[in-house]
């Protein structure tokens, strides 16, 4: 932590309650897969700690407001973690809690990838990987221009960022130095059928960001602390820069039986195994 960032400790308090939250955040996350039997777990479970402090610490938004102009806005790129984001919209108040159990069932507002036309509270449609860090992009550029004083937040998944797209968004916001603009990378290493590693390995993001003009972090992208100090450092850096904080993560974090497989993209989750992971995620947090 840089030594300016001492006037920014996070109080004990907070801390609990931002570790409550993200608890919370993953048991209903959990839930809500189990309720249409199967869907995105490992990436949506692994930006959980982000989401608790993005959502209930640091973003300037109303749930009884949700188009307000001066609202911060978030862009969840890798739009598959959608069960994640909803689960966060709802303890937040934009939706009742009882939608979670509709998701991507017939007439649900939830679909399987967050859509912007659907769900309060969602800024952008996500899932065409790649788009969505092009359009949060768009919309920082577009809170620069009509001095609106307000952060566009973003997540990239490190599979995501083999795509051209992103490093075509990249390079333009480094251009027009949009220091609004906080994004962050999901590096947990694997994406949908395999280990990036196998595939196209992405051991070289934070070069390729600070090459396009971008403040680069890495920190422990499941440590509340860790990501907490990496903004407050990013909004405190004036320097005329987007920031890009590489959050280094664990697909599937906190579900028990997908940490440490391959096959935990996308998982089947009975009510049964929804029981038991809860209990063991209990057990384990001491819960």
């Amino acid at each position: 932590m840089n030594k300016n960032m001492e006037g920014f400790m996070l109080d004990v308090t907070i801390l609990q309650e931002l570790k409550d939250r993200a608890f919370d955040i993953r048991c209903n996350t959990i839930r809500t897969i189990a309720a249409f039997g199967s869907g995105h777990i490992g990436g949506s479970m692994s930006i959980v700690e982000l989401l608790s402090v993005l959502y209930f610490n640091e973003m300037n938004i109303d749930p009884k407001d949700p188009q307000k102009k001066d609202r911060d806005r978030f862009v969840c790129s890798k739009g598959h973690a959608g069960p994640a984001v909803y689960s966060t919209l709802a303890m937040k108040g934009y939706f009742p809690e009882d939608w979670l159990s509709t998701l991507n069932q017939g007439g649900t507002k939830l679909p399987s990838h967050c859509d912007m036309t659907k769900t309060p509270g969602v800024d952008f449609t996500g899932g065409s990987l790649g788009q969505g860090i092009s359009a949060a992009v768009g919309i920082a550029l577009g809170q620069k221009i009509q001095n609106i004083d307000a952060y566009t937040y973003a997540v990239v998944g490190d599979g995501e960022s083999q795509e051209g797209e992103v490093w075509e968004a990249a390079e333009t916001a480094g251009a027009w130095g949009l220091e609004n603009l906080i994004a962050f990378t999901d590096k947990n290493n694997q994406q949908l059928d395999d280990y990036t590693a196998n595939i196209i390995p992405m051991d070289n993001i934070a070069s390729r960001y600070t090459t396009f003009n971008w403040n680069v972090y890495s920190v422990d992208g499941q440590s509340i602390p860790a990501i907490y100090y990496a903004i407050e450092e990013a909004k405190a850096n004036k320097n005329g820069k987007p920031t890009m904080i590489i959050l280094n993560t664990k697909k599937s974090a906190g579900f028990i039986p997908g940490e440490g497989i391959k096959g935990n993209h996308s998982m089947p989750i009975t009510q049964e195994i929804c029981e038991k992971a809860i209990a063991d995620l209990k057990a384990r947090e001491g819960r």
